[in-house]
């Protein structure tokens, strides 16, 4: 085997790895924002070291995948911001569990009400 076939493999494995990693973390996160960051951040680099694992296996396949894996990187954050943002505008609050994080979303919410009434 050549070095590249370890290469390739070891990129596989990792990228094997982290989407198992955040498929977990999708599953054991308390709420949806976390959920989403989890599985966000492990997809996207799960996936492009699988992706990139193969490029390397198939060296007449690496421009294509590379191509892929600038794609992934714009787009998988891009996604996973339009996710959270829509459900920050549907005003579904994260689960929190420190009181003066507590605090500050009362205010938010109170500044809100103010501005709503004038």
């Amino acid at each position: 085997m050549q070095i590249f076939d370890y290469i390739g493999y070891f990129l596989i494995s990792v990228g094997a790895i982290f989407l198992f990693l955040g498929g977990l973390g999708v599953f054991r996160m308390p709420d949806f924002y976390t959920r989403v960051q989890a599985g966000t951040k492990a997809s996207t680099l799960g996936a492009m070291s699988i992706i990139l694992g193969v490029g390397v296996l198939q060296p007449e396949w690496f421009v294509k995948t590379l191509v892929i894996v600038i794609f992934l990187a714009i787009a998988n954050p891009l996604s996973s911001h339009a996710l959270a943002r829509g459900t920050h505008k549907a005003h579904q609050k994260p689960i929190v569990k420190d009181e003066k994080i507590e605090d500050a979303y009362e205010i938010a919410e109170h500044k809100a009400e103010e501005k709503n009434i004038k």
